[in-house]
Protein backbone atom coordinates (compact mmCIF):
# COMPACT_ATOMS: atom_id res chain seq x y z
CA UNK A 1 0.00 0.00 0.00
CA UNK A 2 1.25 3.45 -0.85
CA UNK A 3 0.56 7.20 0.23
CA UNK A 4 0.34 8.98 -3.16
CA UNK A 5 1.00 13.31 -3.50
CA UNK A 6 -1.59 14.37 -6.15
CA UNK A 7 -2.09 17.68 -7.58
CA UNK A 8 -5.40 19.12 -6.46
CA UNK A 9 -5.39 21.59 -9.10
CA UNK A 10 -4.00 19.42 -12.18
CA UNK A 11 -3.79 16.15 -10.88
CA UNK A 12 -0.79 15.51 -11.61
CA UNK A 13 1.12 12.58 -9.34
CA UNK A 14 3.69 14.20 -7.20
CA UNK A 15 5.08 11.39 -5.23
CA UNK A 16 4.29 8.44 -3.97
CA UNK A 17 5.82 6.69 -0.40
CA UNK A 18 5.20 3.74 1.23
CA UNK A 19 2.27 3.39 3.55
CA UNK A 20 4.46 1.42 6.39
CA UNK A 21 6.95 4.75 6.50
CA UNK A 22 3.51 7.15 6.57
CA UNK A 23 2.27 7.52 9.96
CA UNK A 24 4.04 10.49 10.79
CA UNK A 25 2.56 12.34 7.49
CA UNK A 26 -0.70 10.55 8.19
CA UNK A 27 -0.32 12.54 11.42
CA UNK A 28 0.44 16.01 10.25
CA UNK A 29 -1.98 16.02 7.68
CA UNK A 30 -4.75 15.06 9.38
CA UNK A 31 -3.76 18.35 11.90
CA UNK A 32 -3.90 20.38 9.36
CA UNK A 33 -7.52 18.98 8.16
CA UNK A 34 -8.66 19.96 11.51
CA UNK A 35 -6.85 23.63 11.92
CA UNK A 36 -8.89 24.11 8.89
CA UNK A 37 -12.68 22.67 10.15
CA UNK A 38 -12.76 20.37 7.98
CA UNK A 39 -13.58 22.94 4.45
CA UNK A 40 -10.60 21.60 2.75
CA UNK A 41 -9.91 17.80 3.02
CA UNK A 42 -6.40 17.03 1.68
CA UNK A 43 -6.64 13.23 2.59
CA UNK A 44 -8.59 11.25 -0.19
CA UNK A 45 -9.32 7.15 1.00
CA UNK A 46 -9.32 5.55 -2.07
CA UNK A 47 -11.30 1.96 -2.49
CA UNK A 48 -7.92 -0.08 -2.57
CA UNK A 49 -6.87 1.00 1.02
CA UNK A 50 -4.56 3.53 -0.15
CA UNK A 51 -4.30 7.11 0.64
CA UNK A 52 -4.37 9.83 -1.77
CA UNK A 53 -3.01 13.40 -0.37
CA UNK A 54 -3.87 16.32 -2.41
CA UNK A 55 -1.55 19.15 -2.31
CA UNK A 56 -0.07 21.78 -5.55
CA UNK A 57 2.51 20.81 -7.97
CA UNK A 58 5.20 23.36 -8.80
CA UNK A 59 3.75 24.31 -11.85
CA UNK A 60 0.51 24.99 -10.29
CA UNK A 61 1.77 27.10 -7.26
CA UNK A 62 3.67 29.00 -10.18
CA UNK A 63 0.47 30.21 -12.15
CA UNK A 64 -1.53 30.66 -8.76
CA UNK A 65 2.33 32.99 -8.20
CA UNK A 66 1.88 34.59 -11.56
CA UNK A 67 -2.02 34.81 -11.62
CA UNK A 68 -3.30 35.11 -7.89
CA UNK A 69 -6.84 35.91 -8.86
CA UNK A 70 -6.85 32.27 -9.38
CA UNK A 71 -7.42 31.35 -6.09
CA UNK A 72 -10.85 32.42 -6.32
CA UNK A 73 -11.73 29.78 -8.18
CA UNK A 74 -12.60 26.34 -6.79
CA UNK A 75 -11.48 24.83 -10.13
CA UNK A 76 -9.40 27.17 -12.79
CA UNK A 77 -7.83 24.18 -14.75
CA UNK A 78 -10.20 22.55 -17.26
Amino acid sequence: MTIRYSCRHCNTEVGSIPFSSAGEVIQQVQQTEQEHDGHEHFIEYNQDGSLTVRCICEDCEQSLLLFPDYYALKKWLQ
